[in-house]
């Protein structure tokens, strides 16, 4: 197996082509109208704490946050590092220092327990009580702001807080789409010694994505809604990513042989053994004849979802 995996490997293609892909700006009403509010809730916030996906620590992160909420101490949380490689983990902490982020935790915020979140409210306590709180000086409260695009968990995490905090459970819905909190700056307490409230925002983008394959990137963490890229157009970008990382869990997992690089093939096989085809009949020259088709879509689903969940090996899409 390992030997096929390695000659395969040698003829897989090592370039994308971007070409000709358009990425429809997502950037819904209720994004817009939860920016201003967050900004005009910045008066009561002590600290904002940024959530995104550790599979993409340099890309996607929106940049209007920067522009409009740096006024105050920020953590970045890395989420998801349970299905990100962090072999080079210092390389991306270097590139956030160098543009000026240097408090960042990485978390796992379904994992119960997770001692990466217990460390939050230490850093956010030192950062506050090292800032200048300005009207709010003399309220023994904290409130924190989370904020960040759709989907990269920030209702995980501060239902994370809940559990180990007060022993609490879910005061954030959580789903695997993004675009599941739409409620705006929703007041939920986390801790009590200190006391300490999140205001919960929705996921909120950029209005405009900074090149296709950052689009490509967002899009495969499933921080875009799959309809507007096309779930082949994902699958694919998906397939480059794997072979270019030599990430071949994909083979094993769905018992293909060895590494490939053209997507039809892929869907094709994949299709076949999820039992995901149907018959359909064919004219012939000899008449009418059934023929077994594949059903792409329904692969290309299963291969995103099944990268989504980390069944297809740890990624560092950076």
């Amino acid at each position: 197996m390992s030997g096929l995996v390695t000659r395969a490997a040698l003829r897989l293609s090592r370039n994308f082509d971007f070409g000709g892909r358009d990425l429809a700006h997502w950037f819904p009403g209720h994004m817009a109208k939860g920016l201003k509010k967050m900004q005009a809730s910045l008066k009561k916030v002590d600290c904002l704490i940024e959530v995104h996906d550790a599979r993409i620590p340099l890309s996607g992160r929106n940049p209007v946050f920067k522009e409009t909420l740096g006024v105050r101490p920020h953590l970045l949380v890395l989420n998801k590092m349970d299905i990100a490689d962090l072999t080079n983990k210092q390389r991306v902490l270097k590139e956030l220092d160098e543009q000026g982020i240097r408090n960042v935790l990485f978390t796992d915020c379904l994992r119960d327990k997770d001692v990466h979140v217990k460390k939050i409210v230490p850093i956010v306590t030192d950062l506050i009580q090292k800032s200048d709180r300005y009207h709010r000086t003399e309220n023994v409260e904290y409130c924190l702001m989370v904020i960040g695009v759709p989907n990269v968990g920030k209702s995980s995490l501060i239902n994370a807080m809940r559990r180990m905090y007060l022993r609490k459970g879910k005061a954030s819905r959580v789903g695997g789409a993004p675009g599941i909190t739409r409620a705006v700056l929703t007041k939920i307490q986390v801790c009590d010694r200190p006391m300490i409230y999140l205001l919960d925002t929705p996921g909120v983008m950029s209005p405009h994505i900074e090149s296709v394959e950052v689009g490509l990137k967002l899009a495969l963490c499933g921080t875009i809604l799959d309809h507007l890229v096309g779930e082949e157009t994902i699958a694919d970008y998906l397939l480059f990513t794997l072979n270019k990382h030599q990430k071949f869990h994909y083979v094993e997992h769905y018992q293909l042989g060895e590494p490939c690089d053209d997507l039809q093939t892929v869907l094709k096989k994949i299709a076949v053994k999820l039992g995901k085809t149907q018959k359909i009949k064919a004219l012939t020259g000899v008449g009418d004849v059934k023929v077994l088709m594949p059903n792409y879509s329904a692969a290309a689903y299963d291969f995103i979802r099944m990268f989504r969940k980390g069944e297809l090996g740890k990624v560092m899409l950076d």
